[in-house]
C-alpha cells in the first residue's frame, strides 16, 4: 500500500516568519523544516508522497511552494492560498496554474479558525471566492474550530460543486475529552456528500506529553462513522505534530485507529482517498524513491 500523507507542511524562516509559532511551547518547531527533512521522515513511516499545505496567508508563498513541487519526488500536489475575497480571484487561481508546478496545485485553504467572525465563510465576498476554487477544479480545506463548524456545514451546502476537505477533524477538544457539541456538527457536516474529512492533527489537541492512542479513539470513531473511510483520509500534520509526536508515532497511531478497518477500507484511508479528492496521479503517489 503507498501511503499518502495528504497533510504536512514546510516552512523557512529566513525567507519569512510563522508568527503562530510563539511562545516556549512552541520552541520544538521554532527553526526551517524542509523537504529534504521531511523526505527521510517520511520513507521511514512507509510514506510515498504527500500534499504540501499552505501555512500563512501570504501571496508568495504558494508560488514556492508550487516551485518546490515541480522539482519534488516527495510533494504529490499543493494546497495553497489566495485571497478568496479578492474580485479577481478566479484570474488569480488561473496564473497559479501557468507557474512551474502548477500542475501540482490541487486546493486552496484560508485559516478560517484565525477569523474572529464564526460566520467567515458565509460572508457574500468569500461564497463568490468558494465558486471560483470549485470552477477551477480545485478542492477547499477547511481549517475551523469546532464552532466554526455550521458556518462551514452552510458553506458546503451552498456550494455543492466543491469538495471541503476538514482538516483535523474540526479541532475537536481531545485534551479535555469533550465530544460535544463537536461530535454532533461534524455529524452534520459529514451528511453533505461535497465533504470529506483528514485523519490529522489528533495529537496536538490531545495532552501533548501523556496523550494515548485510547484518548484519539472516541474522535477517531466519531469520523469514521460519520465519514466513512472512503471519505477519510490520513494526514501527519508535519512538523507541527513534532509538539507531540515524532512522525512514526502519528503514522502508528493512525494504524492503530484504523485496524478494525478491512484491507480496502485502511487502503482507502491511507492512499485513494487523498487520490481520489485531490486528483493525484499514479506516477507522483508512487515518486517518493528508495534509498539505494
Amino acid at each position: 500500500m503507498a501511503v499518502i500523507d495528504a497533510h504536512h507542511h514546510v516552512w523557512d524562516l529566513s525567507i519569512r516568519d510563522q508568527e503562530w509559532i510563539a511562545g516556549p511551547d512552541m520552541t520544538p518547531i521554532r527553526r526551517s523544516f524542509s523537504l529534504d527533512d521531511l523526505a527521510p521522515e517520511a520513507r521511514a513511516a512507509g510514506v510515498r508522497a504527500g500534499v504540501l499545505v499552505q501555512t500563512v496567508a501570504v501571496a508568495k508563498e504558494t508560488p514556492e511552494f508550487l516551485a518546490l513541487a515541480h522539482g519534488s519526488d516527495v510533494v504529490a500536489g499543493v494546497v495553497g492560498w489566495t485571497d478568496l475575497t479578492a474580485p479577481d480571484v478566479a484570474d488569480a487561481l488561473a496564473a497559479l496554474r501557468e507557474l512551474p508546478g502548477g500542475e501540482r496545485l490541487v486546493g486552496i485553504r484560508h485559516l478560517v479558525q484565525a477569523e474572529p467572525d464564526p460566520a467567515w465563510l458565509l460572508r457574500p465576498d468569500v461564497l463568490r471566492g468558494l465558486a471560483a476554487v470549485a470552477a477551477a477544479g480545485l478542492v477547499y480545506d477547511l481549517v475551523v474550530l469546532p464552532a466554526q463548524l455550521p458556518a462551514a456545514a452552510e458553506a458546503a451546502a451552498r456550494t455543492p460543486q466543491l469538495p471541503f476537505v476538514l482538516d483535523h477533524l474540526g479541532k475537536p477538544p481531545i485534551a479535555a475529552q469533550e465530544l460535544e457539541p463537536w461530535a454532533s456538527d461534524v455529524r452534520a457536516l459529514a451528511a453533505l456528500p461535497n465533504t470529506v474529512c483528514k485523519l490529522s492533527g489528533m495529537v496536538t489537541e490531545a495532552a501533548w506529553s501523556t496523550w494515548t492512542v485510547p484518548d484519539l479513539a472516541p474522535y477517531a470513531d466519531t469520523v469514521l462513522d460519520a465519514f466513512g473511510p472512503h471519505r477519510l483520509m490520513f494526514g501527519s500534520d508535519w512538523p507541527v505534530c513534532r509538539l507531540a509526536a515524532s512522525y512514526g508515532e502519528v503514522v502508528a497511531a493512525a494504524r492503530a485507529l484504523t485496524h478494525r478497518l478491512d484491507d480496502d477500507e485502511r487502503r482507502a484511508v491511507f492512499e485513494t482517498t487523498a487520490a481520489r479528492v485531490y486528483g493525484l496521479c499514479d506516477a507522483r503517489v508512487h515518486g517518493l524513491r528508495e534509498d539505494p
